[in-house]
């Protein structure tokens, strides 16, 4: 199998034509779902252990041609991708997802456990694989942390509308959630935590659990899940991200949460740059 592996960073490029991309097939989507599975566990790569990651959003614009030579930088701008870093792996000889996947853990783990990546594309053709991974510039457009929580809501709620597979789990639609200000401040807290200290974690700097945060900020509760993520510029983005990873997708779709906060929160200097925190209760 021959293995190759490309990178461009930049602070930024101009906005060029987006290109019309076809539906993810399910090879490709299958192999996004693998790596999302790998990154969401410990991993040990290059002598470290990894530490748990958010799952990468698919993204059509990331999916170039599996064969030909593709200059990243022009095929980012070509594609109206606001990049800041991209990084590209090919593979020739996996016969499917399972032997791509493979490839991946033994030869680019690096890249594909870089917790700076946030948006992956996926293209095939034959016994040729390539994998886009990259990490947008930041949207000027995010309204403040309640606002976006909103959307957050409003997302997850169209996404708990239809029944869903969720890994091995199956899902009927579930009922809306309700805000709920109180878990929202503990979203918002957890966040600013994570931006602030540069880390991706559900205990944060002092060992607090969600449920820990949950009690903290006064939200008496029969049962709390938290999911988090980094990186994604819009609360669109954050609910793909978090459909693609079935631990992720399980807690959405839980029929038995009935109450959501939810906040992002950002710091220029932590290598994600935006952190978002949603806490889904039960009281």
């Amino acid at each position: 199998m021959r293995f190759i592996s490309s990178a461009v960073r930049l602070a930024g490029l101009s906005l060029g034509l987006v290109f019309a991309a076809t539906a993810v097939a399910s090879d490709e989507s299958q192999l996004i779902e693998s790596i999302n599975v790998y990154r969401s566990q410990l991993q040990r790569c290059a002598g470290q252990v990894s530490s748990e990651l958010p799952p990468l959003s698919a993204d059509p614009r990331l999916v170039l041609s599996a064969t030909s030579v593709v200059n990243l930088q022009q095929a980012m701008a070509s594609a109206g991708y606001p990049m800041k870093n991209v990084q590209a792996i090919s593979l020739t000889g996996p016969r499917d997802a399972a032997s791509a996947m493979k490839a991946i853990r033994e030869s680019f783990c690096q890249i594909v456990l870089d917790p700076q990546f946030v948006d992956v594309g996926v293209s095939r053709q034959d016994r040729d694989w390539r994998i886009v991974v990259a990490r947008p510039l930041l949207s000027a457009r995010l309204g403040d942390w309640q606002a976006e929580g909103q959307k957050l809501l409003a997302e997850l709620n169209t996404a708990r509308a239809q029944p869903r597979q969720c890994g091995a789990q199956s899902f009927a639609a579930a009922t809306p959630l309700t805000w709920n200000a109180t878990l929202a401040s503990a979203a918002e807290t957890h966040s600013r935590s994570m931006a602030n200290n540069n880390y991706f974690d559900h205990k944060d700097r002092d060992g607090r659990t969600p449920g820990d945060r949950a009690e903290l900020a006064g939200y008496d509760f029969q049962q709390i899940a938290e999911n988090i993520a980094a990186g994604q510029d819009s609360a669109r983005k954050v609910v793909e991200g978090w459909l693609t990873s079935p631990g992720h997708c399980a807690n959405l779709m839980n029929p038995q949460m009935r109450d959501l906060g939810a906040a992002y929160a950002t710091d220029p200097k932590s290598d994600a740059g935006i952190y978002w925190t949603a806490m889904f209760g039960a009281q």
